[in-house]
């Protein structure tokens, strides 16, 4: 039978009273529950982390234990060490630990999954910033929505948000099932990787260090000072304002520019461990490079056969060692201090 126009428009009625209401609740849930901003965003204020439910998001405090008593984020779990996520091998300490059971015991237990948002805190002022150190780390054990809160804990504090002392006590999570763990082998890179590719213009390796380390000292145990050849020196600390926080993009993106640095190239970032270079990781990140951080860095570097450059850089496109040389291989016993 056909319907008559009566019916017709009834029946278009509901559907859009239908619509209307899914669009509503749909917007009403995003208000509700704002995990999708976690998720899209690589860093987040204070305001955007305290409008993600507890119970919908992992919050990591990277600071040492004492001041996680005396003071942190609510429902935050306390991850300051770490080594505690490395292992030693061939000489080399510092190199990040990949095994799957050691991830899936570390972190089910705390509800950790691949998809729920981990928002990563530390102080401005720790000279390591072990918050990129774990950033980085997240990314390489496959969690997909890690992000770092601008200015850490100093920012929390100073927009005036709830602070809970003493210890840890993390808001309540259902054990999560973490079978499913796929590392991400693309974020890190390694001395024989980088030895192929330290020469060609589609890669800029950059050294996170200290202009002294860089020189050639080694105040942190390496066997031998200087730097990988053609690395640009940025000391990370250039990345951030003085309360912290990260530069703007603009600023970010002149510093760059300064140092003849492309989006188009492939950046591989290291420091003497790892930790200091895995917030330059970030950074790069979150200005949308292709980015790696060498596992290892100088401690693996400077025991390797592959050639270093010593002493200070006359221009990007004259970069010469001190002695003259373009490369200096490797010698045993060699030592710098500073």
């Amino acid at each position: 039978m056909k319907p008559d126009s009566t019916s017709g428009a009834r029946i278009l009625s509901r559907k859009n009273r239908v619509s209307i209401l899914l669009i509503l609740v749909l917007f009403l849930t995003g208000i509700q529950a704002p995990k999708s901003l976690a998720e899209k965003k690589l860093l987040i204020t204070p305001a955007m982390l305290s409008a993600i439910p507890q119970d919908q998001r992992i919050v990591v405090d990277t600071r040492p234990a004492w001041k996680f008593l005396l003071g942190h984020i609510p429902g935050a779990v306390n991850l300051d060490d770490w080594w505690e996520f490395t292992h030693k091998s061939e000489g080399v300490k510092g190199l990040l630990k990949d095994d799957k059971t050691f991830i899936t015991e570390k972190f089910a237990p705390l509800g950790f999954s691949p998809e729920k948002p981990i928002i990563i805190y530390g102080e401005p002022d720790d000279p390591w910033r072990t918050d990129g150190r774990f950033f980085w780390m997240f990314e390489y054990y496959g969690f997909q929505n890690v992000s770092l809160l601008d200015g850490g804990f100093a920012s929390w504090k100073q927009a005036g948000k709830k602070i809970e002392r003493g210890l840890q006590n993390p808001t309540p999570q259902a054990k999560s099932a973490l079978n499913s763990i796929n590392l991400n082998p693309d974020v890190a890179a390694y001395k024989t990787m980088i030895n192929n590719v330290f020469s060609s213009n589609n890669f800029r390796i950059i050294d996170n260090r200290t202009r002294k380390e860089f020189d050639g000292a080694t105040p942190y145990g390496s066997p031998k000072g200087g730097h990988i050849p053609n690395a640009i020196h940025i000391h990370w600390p250039e990345f951030f304002q003085a309360d912290g926080t990260l530069k703007t993009q603009s600023a970010l993106n002149s510093l760059l520019r300064q140092n003849e640095i492309r989006p188009n190239q492939e950046i591989i970032v290291y420091c003497t461990g790892g930790v200091r270079s895995g917030m330059a990781y970030f950074v790069f990140r979150y200005l949308g490079y292709k980015v790696r951080n060498y596992d290892g860095s100088w401690w693996d570097w400077s025991r390797s056969p592959f050639p270093v450059e010593i002493g200070q850089k006359r221009s990007k496109t004259n970069q010469k060692t001190l002695t003259g040389d373009k490369k200096l291989p490797l010698r045993s016993g060699v030592e710098h201090s500073g």
